[in-house]
């Protein structure tokens, strides 16, 4: 259920085309809730048949013209309620974590390689989302709106999980690699 919510989210902060939509949902909201382009559109479509969202009026013809969106009231009223709804934290399912438990019991060929394959790309990670957090959220006063401070808890709240998996998956390595017990 929150794909539609990332959306009216994402349409709140700015309204957009469904390309400029998924454009920042790869810049942004992308990096903690993923959706491919179709995944967007049809909810899009959704969205608009509940009567969330709609398309502005366009100045000229609409024929191949892209169609911009707006929250509807009734959407902001939808995100509020979502918001403030009680939700408890969902069990981790991660394909890794099974992979080393599966491990234990036919082997561990190839696994060194993969653990060291996401270590490098939650390094990589965890560099992009540094520079963003220097580019904009430099210390300083400027950031008394309440806007900002969550948008910076947010990306705070991945690097910390990138520093997380980096260091957990450096400490799987060396387990990986130490002496038989």
């Amino acid at each position: 259920m929150s794909l539609p919510h990332a959306i009216l989210t994402a349409l709140l902060e700015k309204p957009s085309s469904g390309l400029e939509l998924t454009r920042r949902f790869d810049r942004s909201i992308g990096y903690f809730w993923s959706a491919t382009h179709q995944q967007i559109y049809r909810e899009l479509g959704k969205l608009e048949e509940a009567g969330h969202i709609r398309a502005l009026p366009s100045a000229g013809p609409t024929r191949g013209q892209k169609k911009e969106y707006e929250v509807l009231p009734a959407g902001r009223e939808e995100l509020a309620v979502w918001v403030a709804r009680t939700e408890d934290p969902k069990p981790i399912r991660d394909a890794l974590l099974l992979r080393l438990r599966a491990a234990a019991v036919v082997g561990t060929d190839g696994l060194e390689a993969e653990l060291r394959r996401h270590l490098g790309l939650h390094e990589r990670q965890l560099a992009e989302y540094l520079d963003i957090e220097k580019r904009h959220f430099p210390p300083g006063p400027d950031r008394d709106a309440v806007e900002d401070r969550l948008r910076h808890v947010v990306l705070r709240g991945g690097i910390d999980l990138e520093r997380f998996w980096i260091e957990w998956l450096t400490h799987a390595l060396t387990e990986l690699s130490g002496p038989e017990r």
